[in-house]
Order: C-alpha cells, then structure tokens, then sequence
C-alpha cells in the first residue's frame, strides 16, 4: 500500500483486497449497534453526574447536531469509498483518492469507528498501544487490528492536512 498525495488528493494505491474490506466497514463500525458503552464513549457526557441540568441540556441542544455531523462525515466517507467497488476484479488491489476537502470527514469518521469498536471489544489501554499484536487469532483481534489501522490512516491524512496548509500558492 503505497500513500501519496495527488493533485489536491490524498492517494492510496496498491490497497490489497483484505484493507480494502476493512475500508469499506468503516461506515458500518462506526454505529455504536445498541452497545450502551459505545453508545456512551461516542456521545459522552461533557461532565459528571452532579451536573445533570448542564448534561440534560447538552443532550438537548448539542448531540443532535453531533449525530447529525457524525453522519455527514459518514455519508461523504461512503460516498469515497464506492470507488473500492468499482473494481471488476475481486481479488485485485485498489486505489482510492480522498479529495483534500474530504479530509475532516475521514477523520471524523475514523475516529468514530476507532471509538466504536475499542468500546465494543472494551479494549484495554495497553492492548490499543500494542502495535506489535499478531496473529489475527479472533474476531477480537481483527478488531484491534482495524482500530490500528483506522489511527494508521488518520495519521496519513493529518500529515497530507499538514504538508496541504503548508504549501505555497500554485503548488
């Protein structure tokens, strides 16, 4: 998998069948599926229980908008991804270009699939810092291993963010 940035895109080439079914999961992973704990680590509260009028009045007025962002940034990242389907053959490697201006969607999305799934799998702070991990042994595994990869990619994109602000008119 080679990572480059192209005319005002972020360019992912030689995507191989496996990370590339990885990719296209990223909308599905990132609903919390009726699972209270990533339910509550998408949508947490911004402060504790003695606060209940403060927390009642965010859930009113500021997670609505937080769903509804959520889902664009989803939405735009779905919308992406249909390129990884365009590919005839199956068992061939992909490319997919993220447009620059797409770049906070992914990040949002990948972060939300990322929290989803360490809350579902209820991942231990050492075990998400475990980058060395291997074999994928289990379903549990296989996840650990898709939130590294969703960090794997979020760091790309920052980094094409980074170089993207930094360049000069009419590079």
């Amino acid at each position: 998998m080679e990572v480059s940035r192209n005319n005002g895109s972020l360019e992912i080439n030689e995507i191989d069948p496996f990370l590339a079914e990885l990719l296209r999961q990223i909308p599905v992973s990132t609903r919390p599926d009726s699972v209270p704990a990533a339910e509550q680590r998408l949508y947490s509260a911004p402060a504790g229980p003695n606060e209940e009028e403060f927390c009642a009045e965010w859930k009113i007025y500021v997670e609505p908008e937080l769903r509804r962002l959520f889902q664009t940034a989803t939405e735009t990242v779905a919308a992406d991804l249909r390129q990884l389907a365009e590919n005839g053959k199956p068992f061939a490697n992909s490319t997919l270009r993220i447009p620059h201006q797409h770049s906070e969607a992914w990040l949002n999305a990948l972060n939300q699939a990322r929290l989803a799934i360490a809350a579902k799998f209820d991942f231990t702070e050492a075990e998400l810092c475990d980058h060395y991990r291997s074999p994928i042994g289990s379903r549990r595994d296989l996840s650990l291993f898709q939130v590294n990869f969703y960090g794997f990619l979020q760091e790309f994109i920052l980094r094409a963010m980074e170089c993207e602000g930094s360049a000069e008119p009419g590079e």
